[in-house]
């Protein structure tokens, strides 16, 4: 099955200043995009988008201008700041650097208080993306989904991926407290979800069917069309598992499926979303 990444991260510190990965962090090191093919090629990846990786702002641009000039890499996923007075000049700014390639915007959600996303300014900023056909994903924890059902209520012409199905406390209280949030969630159409981002919510040691309850549960949610793969390198690794353990158990968990099924989960929904 061939298989787009729509969630890759490559980190560059010798190009790019990146704020939370401190002294001894685990991914303290180049991640680059030549490591990264020569795992994924093997697996069935044809083609990956690069994700935000939370740069200083001052580098957003930078960060996006060096990973659409990547073999293989056929679009960015920018980071941007809504909640922000110069929003407009910022992304036009972000889209001149992307040089045509930008395919989505994010801001992550999980590590900022709520009120941002719920000041009117985010809101209407994010309505300016809305005529340049763009997605914006949302990375939200789980107890912070019914911020992205607002946000999809009140934007409803813009397309919003939920990444990392919604991060349920897989290592701790599982899917329970979350599962009436997803299906909230789901019921907003312009929604679509991603698969990606579990292993990082697992105790090391995770496999197939540690992971197989959240991932049926959002594709029931959301069914075969409003989903997305995504890998999630080189975050996935921070909990022992490897792209390639990632890849084996993503495949199992939907064996079952058809083959009509599992290409728009591994690639044809990502052409359509992030119109690549």
């Amino acid at each position: 099955m061939r298989i787009v990444d729509t969630h890759l991260h490559l980190i560059y510190p010798d190009r790019l200043s990146y704020p939370w990965i401190g002294p001894g962090h685990p991914l303290r090191r180049p991640w680059t995009v030549e490591d990264y093919w020569a795992e994924a090629t093997p697996l069935g990846i044809e083609a990956a988008l690069h994700m935000e990786v939370d740069v200083s702002p001052g580098d957003i641009e930078a960060e996006t201008e060096l990973v659409v000039a990547l073999p293989g890499i056929i679009g960015a996923i920018a980071a941007c700041r809504p909640e922000q007075a110069d929003f407009p000049a910022r992304i036009d700014a972000i889209l001149a650097a992307g040089q045509g390639r930008v395919r989505g915007f994010r801001r992550i959600l999980h590590e900022v208080d709520d009120g941002l996303s719920l000041a009117p300014i985010f809101t209407e900023n994010l309505k300016r993306l809305v005529p340049l056909g763009l997605p914006f994903d949302l990375c939200l924890r789980a107890d912070q989904l019914h911020l992205g059902t607002r946000l999809a209520r009140l934007v409803p012409d813009l397309t919003f991926v939920l990444d990392h199905c919604g991060n349920p406390d897989i290592a701790g209280q599982g899917l329970d407290p979350s599962r009436g949030a997803l299906a909230d969630i789901a019921t907003c159409p312009n929604i679509v979800a991603k698969v990606s981002g579990l292993v990082n919510h697992c105790h090391p040691g995770w496999s197939a069917q540690t992971l197989r309850p959240y991932v049926e549960y959002v594709i029931e949610s959301f069914g075969w069309d409003r989903v997305l793969w995504g890998s999630d390198h080189p975050v996935a690794t921070l909990t022992g598992g490897t792209l390639t353990d990632w890849v084996g158990a993503s495949r199992s968990i939907v064996s079952a499926a058809s083959e009509d099924e599992k290409a728009a989960l591994f690639h044809r929904n990502a052409k359509r979303v992030y119109r690549v």
